[in-house]
């Protein structure tokens, strides 16, 4: 049998307090390549994206991690075994992204559509199912999306920018919108990106003055606020906005001093979305919702349209995806790549590996 490598995180880091004093298990190890079987295709992995959940899953600091697991479901590939008899149109040699998420088909929320936050989710390489580091993988046909052309370098950063795109249609984001993105990570800035596209007036808070004026500059953002002391943060928003607050707040860290941010900065009759996960509860002053009738959504994962039209909307040339990218590792090189990606996450928008 014809073996692949596999990228698996065998153990998280251990902390005592706030002082780390066990790193983390990074290794390669192997697995059978997958067999073709009905109505699934044979993918073979060219490019896989860092989402803050492989980096969470390294720390010991994500929700819904458990272990060993091998992560990922950043994905671009190759589709190199297929019946070609299929109804979706996919094909041998198809550069390819797939659709991270699975769902159970059968429960209340499935069947009203919104498969996206099934109660029984699984989505690769963050709970029970396996995720996508790997040389070769098997998925679902449903489950493929040509990526039409797109470079595979590109095509990996669709997932991540769904997330976001997901999270600002959630919000029902129009023109001339005010809208604060809290936190200038990847989900944030891509946010940014799809609400500027959506056509609102975009601004950023984040504590990292550089990513502040990274987005600032490749975003075309009306305005950025360091956020580095939530006592002067209402002040802050009430200087740019004339005391009215932000239409629309995406939170896009998953603390809950960020949640409290987009709380403050909100408008009377303002819409939040929490996209950021978190694993600290959180006291505040709920009445504060009430009186400004603020409607407040969770947004997890996205749905097949999401990929479809991101996938239209990258190659029509309306956002340069690729720019995101900020460092690229060999997939060999995973182990001692990981230590390095986690030390300058502050840094990186955006680290993908190549396979």
């Amino acid at each position: 049998m014809s073996k692949m490598k596999c990228i698996q995180i065998t153990s998280p880091c251990k902390f005592e307090g706030r002082q780390m004093v066990e790193a983390s298990k990074v290794e390669l190890v192997e697995q059978e390549i997958p067999k073709l079987t009905p109505g699934h295709a044979i993918i073979r992995t060219l490019y896989g994206g860092v989402c803050g959940s492989d980096i969470g899953t390294y720390l010991g600091a994500f929700l819904y991690a458990k272990y060993p697991q091998i992560p990922g479901h950043e994905y671009a590939g190759e589709i190199v075994d297929i019946d070609e008899n299929n109804p979706y149109g996919l094909k041998k040699g198809m550069i390819v992204t797939v659709n991270p998420y699975f769902n159970c088909g059968e429960c209340y929320t499935c069947k009203k559509g919104f498969v996206n936050c099934c109660p029984d989710n699984q989505t690769m390489g963050c709970s029970i199912r396996e995720g996508a580091y790997k040389e070769y993988i098997s998925m679902p046909l449903e489950k493929i999306y040509d990526g039409k052309g797109m470079d595979p370098r590109t095509l990996v950063l669709i997932e991540p920018f769904c997330i976001s795109y997901h999270a600002v249609k959630l919000a029902n984001v129009k023109p001339g919108d005010r809208v604060l993105v809290v936190g200038a990570g990847t989900i944030g800035y891509l946010a940014g990106a799809a609400a500027k596209m959506l056509g609102a007036e975009v601004y950023m808070a984040d504590v990292a003055p550089d990513k502040l004026e990274n987005a600032k500059k490749n975003l075309g953002l009306a305005g950025v606020i360091l956020n580095d002391d939530n006592a002067t943060f209402p002040e802050k928003v009430a200087a740019i906005t004339d005391g009215a607050g932000f239409d629309v707040c995406f939170e896009a860290v998953g603390f809950p001093s960020t949640v409290q941010n987009c709380i403050d900065a909100a408008t009377f009759h303002g819409c939040i979305v929490i996209i950021g996960v978190g694993k600290t509860s959180m006291d505040f002053f709920y009445p504060i919702i009430q009186k400004k009738e603020l409607r407040i959504f969770g947004s997890r994962n996205a749905l097949k349209e999401d990929f479809i039209e991101l996938i239209d909307a990258v190659n029509a040339g309306k956002f340069d995806l690729s720019s995101v990218i900020s460092k690229e590792y060999n997939y060999l090189d995973a182990p001692e790549a990981f230590p390095e990606i986690v030390a300058n996450r502050g840094e990186n928008l955006k680290v993908i590996f190549k396979f």
